[in-house]
């Protein structure tokens, strides 16, 4: 299928020198398009919401600025929703400015576009082994899941270039929760009906369980890739990632002592991971010596955090655990600098990851700490190579690789290892060659014991501006 354009455009009563150079200022009012951005330079992070589908609300678009005309063009280049370019152009129009946009569409971006309108759009199974992904290509969980489809995209390719499983290629098939359990649900049945034996989840949690209820019985596995509390049972459910407790109990102390204070305020959006890492921290925080001050929840998709932030300054807390992701995690932290908290306070955020930085921006991630197992700024040789092939396949403005996807990539590694030991891609077969696994990978040694609970290295990091820089690891 060729490329199609999409194309949408805004009338400003001002002339294009002036919009251009007003680019990204997010009035909230139609502002071209209601972009969000920094600097107008290229490589910066780029959130516009384009009109490109007249059956729904605007279409939230994540990328970079790739090539700039001064008072003329901005190319944009992006992985969410879909992989491609979107070019705005600005010309005199009377005495205002006409801003075009022009959306390069592929057929993964075609098919989610209508499937986005609730069209069916089913793939057949073919003979060959079918991965599934499912992650967040919109909704407020699309930042986090950034690079999450190229990951599975390169470690797919790199499984096939390498021999496929036990000969045949792997097809790996993407589905998009939008941030929603309930439209998760549908997406894995979509991706089980495609072929998918077997579907990796780089989603929150909520999805990840919603999806766990409503396939219990079906022959598929279910693979949360991530960060995650645990606590699903069954043969067909494998938990991979991060736990609260070992994060919390690796990062305490180094916050504290950072802070030079002991007093903890919780906060975090309304779902079943925050709830299990705030149950967590209830439990790890005091035996380290940490006192707790406060905790507030909100629901995922908050644009406005007043409340939570001036609760927390009442509080006189000295590290403030958050447990906001992807666009609520961002807008918190911008809100909280722009508060002035970071001069009494340090954030601890478990999810925080180098996409959802790129988006704060540079100026707001003052006292911003994370604690994963694994960062972009690894300087592995293994971690190294990783980010020379992921560059070259994806382009210098690619998303940051994070915990949150960089994950999937390994993920997608060790179903490949378990496959080929088990000698097929049954489900059940691939579910019990998973565990009792010890792999080398970009982020060093990773097992799985027999209960399928992942052991590895934990890095606390500081937000550098955009980067994350270890601080310490354990």
């Amino acid at each position: 299928m060729s490329v199609l354009t999409l194309t949408a455009q805004e009338e400003v009563t001002a002339p294009p020198h002036v919009v251009f150079g007003l680019f990204g200022a997010g009035a909230g009012a139609g502002w071209v398009f209601d972009a969000l951005c920094d600097r107008v330079v290229p490589g910066a992070a780029v959130t516009l919401r384009a009109p490109l589908d007249p059956a729904g609300p605007p279409v939230e678009i994540l990328g970079r600025i790739g090539t700039l005309r001064p008072g003329r063009l901005i190319e944009i280049v992006h992985d969410q929703p879909w992989r491609g370019r979107t070019v705005l152009r600005f010309a005199p129009h009377g005495s205002g400015t006409r801003v075009r946009l022009q959306s390069e569409l592929d057929q993964h971006g075609f098919e989610w576009l209508l499937r986005r309108r609730g069209h069916a759009v089913r793939n057949a199974p073919g003979d060959d082994p079918a991965l599934g992904l499912l992650t967040s290509k919109s909704g407020p969980g699309s930042l986090f899941a950034a690079a999450s489809d190229n990951m599975a995209t390169l470690a797919a390719e790199e499984i096939n270039a390498d021999g496929g499983v036990r000969g045949r290629p792997v097809e790996l098939v993407v589905g998009d929760d939008a941030t929603d359990p309930t439209t998760g649900v549908h997406e894995a049945r979509r991706l089980a009906a495609a072929g998918c034996r077997t579907i990796l989840f780089a989603t929150t949690s909520a999805t990840f369980v919603a999806v766990s209820e409503a396939m219990a019985g079906t022959d598929v596995l279910l693979v949360q890739t991530l960060m995650n509390e645990g606590g699903i049972d069954g043969r067909l459910r494998i938990q991979l990632g991060e736990r609260p407790a070992r994060q919390l109990g690796a990062a305490a102390v180094p916050l504290m002592r950072a802070a030079a204070g002991k007093r903890w305020f919780l906060a975090g959006n309304d779902y079943c991971w925050p709830r299990s890492t705030h149950a967590a921290a209830r439990e790890v925080l005091p035996r380290l010596g940490g006192r707790l001050v406060g905790e507030r929840f909100a629901p995922l998709g908050t644009t406005d955090f007043a409340a939570v932030i001036e609760a927390v300054d009442r509080s006189g807390a000295d590290v403030v655990l958050s447990t906001f992701v992807g666009a609520d995690a961002a807008a918190f932290q911008r809100q909280c600098h722009e508060y002035g908290l970071h001069r009494r306070t340090l954030t601890l955020a478990p999810a925080m990851d180098e996409s959802t930085l790129a988006r704060i921006g540079p100026a707001a991630t003052e006292g911003l700490h994370s604690v994963s197992g694994y960062v972009e700024s690894l300087g592995t040789e293994r971690n190294t190579e990783l980010l020379a092939r992921y560059r070259a396949r994806f382009g210098r403005w690619a998303p940051p690789l994070s915990t949150l996807s960089e994950s999937v990539f390994e993920a997608v590694h060790i179903w490949r290892a378990a496959a080929e030991r088990a000698g097929t891609d049954e489900p059940h077969a691939v579910a019990a060659a998973m565990h009792d696994t010890r792999i080398d990978l970009p982020r060093g040694i990773v097992t799985v014991d027999g209960n399928g609970v992942v052991e590895q290295r934990l890095y606390v990091a500081e937000a550098v501006g955009t980067q994350l820089r270890v601080s310490s690891s354990g």
